[in-house]
C-alpha cells in the first residue's frame, strides 16, 4: 500500500473506505512529457522520496510532503501537495533498445490501425478496417523473414557458397562450398539451405521472445476492474472502455499467428527449392511425393494463420483475461514441426544436385508487394466510407491518414528489404559478375530510394520557403503583442522565426500525403518494371538513351549504399534518443506517439508504454479521490497530457467529477485529434470537458507540439501565452528572456494562477456546477 495512504483503511478501488476527516487536502499530480525529467526537477526540491512504484515508473513526493494528507500542518491546507509521476524509463534505457528502430515498419502499420476515422452505426465497416490493417501487418512479418531468407539462404548459402569464385573470396563459407571443401557433407545444396535457415529462424524466435518479454514488463498491468455506475453511459471514445488498455488476448493471438507465419516462410524457402529439384524429370518419386505432401501441409497451416488473424479484433468492452483455445496457442509449435520436417526433407541425399541461379523468390516478393498495394487501396476506400458517415473537417487527409501511414509502413518494409539484400549482394560479389544477386524486384525497390529522396528534398525546400513566408507575416504580429517596447529587428526576427517553425507542424499532413502518393506510384513502377523486364534497372535501361541508362545505374548503385547508410543512422539516432535527453526530445516525439498505442495490428511492434502508465495514473487518482475525499488536479505537459486524459477517461464518472485537468504544451487536439479522430476527435474532447470538473489548457504560438483544444465556447483554452515573457529587459526580468517554445510552462505566472483557480473551483465531494462562469483569464 502506498506510503501516502498508510494511515487510511482502504478496500478495493470501488470498495468501502474510511476517509480521514475530509481534510480537503489538494493534490497536484504532475505528469511529464517526451524526454522525461527527474523528480527533483519536477518537484523543485532536491529531497524527494518514492512513495509507490518501481524503477520503471513511480510516484514521488517531496520529503516534507510524504504524509501531507494526514498532517495537521496548516501549510498543507493552502496550496496543493505536488506529486510527480515519472515514466521516462518506459521509453528510455540502454543503447541496445535502439534496435527497436529496426522494427519501425511494424510500429507504423500498427499506428495506422488507430487512425481510423470516427463513424456512427458502421460496426462491420469498422471491423473491416481493422482486419485490413492486421493483414497488412502480417505481410510485413512475412516480408521481413523472407528478406532474411534471401540474405542467408539465397545470397550466402545458395549463390555464393555454390560459386567457386565467391566462395574463395569468403573463407567463412568454405565448408559449404563443394569445391573448397572437396565435396564435404555440408556442401549439398539442401544441407546448405537447412543450415542457413537457422538465421531467419533465430530472427523469428527473437521477435517472439521480445514480444512476450515486453508484454510481461510493460503491458501486463491490469486496469481497474469496476462495475458500471447506475447512470453511466458509454462515451464517444473507446479510451474509456474497461479493456482498452489490456489487450493480452489479441496480442497473444497475433503473436502466435505471426510467429507461425515467420516459421512457415522459412520452411517454404527451404522446402520449395528441394521440391522443385524433385519435380524435374527423372527425380525420385518418393521424394517428389513427400515434397507435395509437405507443400500441402505448409499451405494448410498458412490458411490457418490467416484465419487466426482474420478471426476477431480487440475485446475492449470488458477486461478480457482469457486466452484462446489450444489450437491458436500451439500454432507456432505446429509450424516449428513443419519447419523441422522441411529441413529433414531438404537435407536428404540427392546425388547430382547443384545450385545455380537464384532461389525462386521473385514470385514471393512480387506477390507480397502486390498484396500490400491492394490492401492499402481497399483500406483507403473503407476509410473514405467511414469518414463520410461522420465528416470531421480537422481530420487529416479527410480520413485517409490511416491508409497513407499504412502505405509508408509497407514502403519502409520493402525499401529496407530491397536495400539490405542489394547491399549484402554487393558485399559478397566483389567482382559484380560471380553471382546472380537478389531477386530483380528487390533491386528495383532499392533503386526507388534516390528519386524518393529527390521528392523529399523538394518538400523540404517548400517547407523552408513556407517558413520564410510565415516568419515575414509574423513580424507585424510580434510588434502588436509587445506594443510598448522599442523594436529590435534581430529580436523580432528570432521570435517570428520561432513562431513560423512551430506552425510548420500543421503542414505535416501534406508531407505525408505527397510522400505516400509518390511511394505508391514508385512502388507500382518498380513492380511493373521487374515483372515486364525480369532485369535490374541498369540492365533494363541498356540500349536506351545514355542519360536514362546512366540515371538507372546511378539509382541502382545509390539505393544500395543509401540503405546501408540509413541502417547506421537508424542505430546511431536510436542510441542517442535513448541516452541523450536533447536528442530524445527531438526524435522521441513521433516515437512516443507510435508507442503510446497498444499493439492491435502487429505483435512485434515496440511495446506500448501507455498500457503501464495509464493504469498507474488511474489507480493513483481513483485511490486518492476515494480514500481522502480531497481535491485533485492532474497536471500534464506534452505527452503527459495525453496520458492524463486517457487516465481520466478510465475513471468512474463519480470520480471523474472530482478531478480537474490542467494541460500545457498539449498535442491532444493538434496531433492526436487530427490524426486519431475516432479516439481524440471533437466529440471525445468535448465529452472529457463535460465529465471532469474543470479543464484549462495553456499553449504558446512558439510551441511546435502543443496547441488549443478548439472546443465550442472556448471554455478550455487560455489565450496564447507570451513567449518570450518580455521583449526586452524589465525590472522583473533584467536579463534577456529566452524563447521557451515547448518547455518550462511553469515559469509563466499564468500557470500558477490557472492552477489556483482550478483548485478554487473544486470542492471536496461537491463538484462545481457546469454552468458556473469561467474565471477571468490571468
Amino acid at each position: 500500500m502506498e506510503r501516502a495512504q498508510e494511515h487510511a483503511s482502504t478496500g478495493g478501488p470501488d470498495g468501502p473506505a474510511t476517509r480521514p476527516g475530509e481534510t480537503g487536502t489538494a493534490l497536484e499530480l504532475l505528469v511529464h512529457g517526451v524526454g522525461g525529467t527527474t523528480p527533483q526537477e519536477m518537484l523543485n526540491d532536491p529531497r524527494t522520496e518514492r512513495i509507490t512504484g518501481d524503477d520503471i515508473a513511480a510516484v514521488f513526493r517531496r520529503a516534507d510532503d510524504v504524509d501531507a494528507e494526514n498532517s495537521t500542518d496548516a501549510r498543507h491546507r493552502g496550496g496543493p501537495v505536488p506529486e510527480a509521476y515519472v515514466w521516462c524509463n518506459l521509453t528510455s534505457g540502454n543503447g541496445t533498445r535502439a534496435l527497436w528502430l529496426l522494427l519501425l515498419p511494424f510500429m507504423v502499420v500498427n499506428l495506422a490501425h488507430w487512425m481510423r476515422p470516427s463513424a456512427h452505426g458502421r460496426r462491420r465497416t469498422v471491423r473491416l478496417y481493422g482486419l485490413l490493417v492486421r493483414l497488412a501487418g502480417l505481410t510485413l512479418t512475412v516480408l521481413l523473414v523472407a528478406a532474411a531468407c534471401e540474405v542467408a539462404l539465397d545470397l550466402a548459402a545458395w549463390q555464393c557458397a555454390g560459386t567457386p569464385t565467391c566462395a574463395d573470396r569468403h573463407s567463412w563459407l568454405g565448408f559449404l562450398s563443394p569445391t573448397v571443401s572437396n565435396g564435404g557433407w555440408w556442401s549439398s545444396p539442401g544441407r546448405r539451405l537447412a543450415l542457413a535457415s537457422l538465421v531467419p529462424t533465430a530472427l523469428t524466435v527473437l521477435l517472439w521472445y521480445l514480444s512476450r518479454r515486453t508484454w510481461s514488463d510493460y503491458e501486463s498491468q491490469q486496469p481497474i476492474a469496476r462495475d458500471p455506475e447506475p447512470d453511466e453511459v458509454p462515451g464517444p471514445t473507446a479510451l474509456g472502455r474497461p479493456g482498452f488498455w489490456y489487450g493480452r488476448r489479441l496480442v497473444a493471438r497475433l503473436r502466435a499467428a505471426h510467429t507461425a507465419a515467420g516459421l512457415l516462410t522459412v520452411a517454404a524457402a527451404v522446402g520449395s527449392a528441394a521440391a522443385r529439384h524433385d519435380r524435374e524429370p527423372g527425380g525420385p518419386a518418393v521424394l517428389d511425393t513427400l515434397g507435395l505432401l509437405l507443400e500441402a501441409a505448409l499451405a494448410a497451416c498458412a490458411v490457418a494463420v490467416v484465419w487466426v488473424v482474420c478471426r476477431r479484433g480487440r475485446s475492449e468492452k470488458r477486461l478480457d483475461r482469457e486466452l484462446d483455445e489450444r489450437f491458436v496457442r500451439r500454432l507456432p509449435l505446429v509450424a516449428l514441426v513443419l519447419l523441422a520436417l522441411a529441413l529433414l526433407y531438404a537435407g536428404w541425399e540427392r546425388p547430382g544436385w547443384q545450385s545455380s541461379g537464384r532461389l525462386p523468390g521473385d514470385a514471393t516478393f512480387g506477390g507480397l508487394a502486390l498484396a500490400q498495394g491492394l490492401l492499402v487501396i481497399v483500406l483507403a476506400v473503407v476509410a473514405h466510407a467511414l469518414h463520410r458517415t461522420d465528416p470531421d473537417r480537422r481530420a487529416v487527409l479527410r480520413g485517409l491518414g490511416g491508409p497513407a501511414v499504412a502505405m509508408l509502413g509497407c514502403a519502409l518494409g520493402g525499401v529496407m528489404s530491397g536495400g539490405v539484400s542489394q547491399r549484402v549482394s554487393d558485399w559478397l560479389d566483389g567482382t559484380g559478375a560471380s553471382i546472380a544477386g537478389p531477386p530483380v524486384l528487390l533491386t528495383w525497390q532499392a533503386s526507388v530510394i534516390p528519386p524518393l529522396l529527390v521528392v523529399l528534398l523538394g518538400l523540404f525546400g517548400w517547407l523552408a520557403h513556407r517558413a520564410w513566408q510565415l516568419a515575414r507575416a509574423e513580424r507585424d504580429a510580434v510588434a502588436r503583442d509587445y506594443p510598448d517596447e522599442a523594436m529590435d529587428p534581430a529580436r523580432t526576427r528570432r521570435i517570428a522565426y520561432a513562431r513560423a517553425m512551430a506552425a510548420l507542424t500543421d503542414r505535416g499532413p501534406r508531407i505525408v500525403a505527397v510522400t505516400s502518393g509518390v511511394t505508391l506510384l514508385l512502388g507500382a513502377g518498380a513492380l511493373v518494371g521487374a515483372l515486364t523486364t525480369d532485369e535490374t534497372p541498369g540492365e533494363a535501361a541498356h540500349g536506351t538513351y545514355p542519360v536514362l541508362h546512366g540515371a538507372a545505374e546511378t539509382a541502382q548503385a545509390l539505393g544500395s549504399w543509401l540503405i546501408g547508410l540509413g541502417f547506421l543512422l537508424f542505430v546511431t539516432w536510436g542510441r542517442r534518443a535513448y541516452k541523450d535527453a536533447a536528442a530524445r526530445r527531438t526524435i522521441g516525439i513521433l516515437w512516443d506517439v507510435g508507442t503510446f498505442w497498444p499493439r492491435a495490428a502487429h505483435p512485434f511492434a515496440p511495446p506500448c508504454y501507455a498500457e503501464r502508465a495509464v493504469p498507474d495514473l488511474t489507480w493513483r487518482m481513483a485511490t486518492w479521490t476515494r480514500v481522502t475525499g480531497g481535491r485533485l488536479v492532474i497536471s500534464g505537459h506534452s505527452q503527459g497530457s495525453v496520458l492524463a486524459a486517457a487516465a481520466a477517461w478510465q475513471l468512474a464518472p463519480s470520480a471523474r467529477k472530482r478531478v480537474a485537468l490542467l494541460t500545457y504544451g498539449s498535442p491532444l487536439e493538434r496531433l492526436y485529434g487530427r490524426w486519431f479522430p475516432a479516439h481524440f476527435g471533437p466529440a471525445a474532447l468535448s465529452s472529457l470537458h463535460r465529465d471532469v470538473d474543470c479543464w484549462r489548457n495553456l499553449y504558446r504560438l512558439t510551441d511546435p507540439i502543443g496547441g488549443p483544444m478548439r472546443l465550442p465556447g472556448d471554455q478550455v483554452d487560455h489565450p496564447p501565452l507570451k513567449d518570450p515573457l518580455a521583449y526586452g529587459r524589465t525590472d522583473l526580468l533584467p536579463l534577456p528572456a529566452p524563447i521557451l517554445g515547448h518547455s518550462d510552462y511553469q515559469a509563466d505566472p499564468v500557470f500558477a494562477e490557472e492552477r489556483r483557480m482550478l483548485l478554487a473551483r473544486l470542492r471536496p465531494g461537491v463538484p462545481s456546477p457546469r454552468d458556473t462562469p469561467e474565471p477571468p483569464a490571468a
